[in-house]
């Protein structure tokens, strides 16, 4: 199987990890709860785990890009849908900012095979 193929899958499973994980934050109310303290704690360590080995194959700067980026995005959108938390137009435009700068690297730079 293609090492970019699985780089990316990995980074994949690194931003699930890392989105559940910050998502759990909220339920944690500021690690008072033990629990949802646990699972943030367990879903970010599976996620830099991937993001290890997301590294073999895509360069930390590359990667660390999309997983924040595309992390940012997510969890921008998880808090609007699932804890009903607003985004005015400004959070909007720079989460439009955030897809395009991932769309680039990912179209256009020549850092990582595609």
């Amino acid at each position: 199987m293609n090492p970019v193929f699985i780089g990316y899958s990995y980074l994949l499973l690194a931003i699930i990890f890392e989105v559940l994980g910050t998502s759990f934050l909220v339920k944690s109310e500021q690690f008072t709860r033990l629990v949802p303290t646990l699972m943030t704690a367990i879903l970010y360590i599976c996620s830099f785990y991937f993001l290890t080995l997301t590294l073999k194959t895509i360069p930390l700067g590359i990667a660390y890009a999309i997983w924040g980026g595309v992390g940012i995005v997510l969890v921008a959108l998880i808090g609007a849908v699932v804890f009903k938390q607003s985004i005015d137009i400004a959070a909007i435009i720079g989460i439009t900012l955030i897809i395009s700068g991932v769309v680039v690297i990912n179209v256009f730079s020549n850092t990582v095979g595609h």
